[in-house]
């Protein structure tokens, strides 16, 4: 059984199907002040072309797959403890939909901020209990797109006014899927802080 995914590792994922019955999904409780906070949406499009972090290379490749649909995901949430909540935009290719670029935004007064950014091949962000989880797929030379060798899995806290690692894993994956014959790749090292 083989899965794609650019934010984890497919079916290695997902466990043993569970036998229980399955409780009905707890509603949102409010936040400390009385409010429940809710995303106001953006179009994850014009943020990423009035960036002027983001290169306009970049920007001019940035090109629906389908009519008007690009290969951007955008999440919400909780990250730099903002009175809004902040924007994540995972930027993948069409075909195979492996992730190319990731950016954070937090909203400044009026308008969003680029305050993190991670332009690498296979590269996907996600929002974990108010910390951003930045996984990066690892090949070694000869890796098909839909067999890493492994992954880092790195994740990232707000602290002042800017992003600081937290943590970082490394996973190397079994050699056993596809046609087992790629090579072991060299032991990554700890991202930089």
């Amino acid at each position: 059984m083989a899965a794609c995914s650019t934010g984890g590792t497919g079916s290695r994922d997902e466990g043993a199907a569970a036998t229980r019955d399955v409780a009905a999904a707890p509603t949102p409780s409010p936040s400390a002040d009385g409010d429940l906070r809710s995303a106001e949406r953006v179009d994850p499009i014009e943020l990423l072309k009035a960036d002027p972090k983001i290169e306009d290379r970049f920007k001019t490749d940035l090109k629906p797959c389908v009519a008007d649909a690009y290969p951007v995901d955008a999440s919400y949430g909780n990250l730099t403890n903002s009175p809004a909540p902040d924007v994540v935009v995972n930027v993948m290719t069409c075909g195979d939909a492996v992730g190319i670029g990731t950016y954070v935004y937090r909203k400044q007064s009026d308008r969003y901020e680029n305050v993190f950014m991670a332009e690498d091949a296979a590269v996907y962000a996600t929002i974990d209990r108010g910390e951003l989880v930045v996984t990066k797929q690892v090949y070694a030379k000869g890796d098909p797109v839909a067999y890493p060798s492994g992954e880092d899995v790195i994740t990232y806290r707000w602290s002042g006014n800017r992003f600081t690692q937290h943590d970082w894993v490394h996973n190397d994956y079994s050699r056993a899927v596809g046609d087992g014959e790629a090579v072991e790749p060299a032991p990554s090292e700890p991202p930089a802080n």
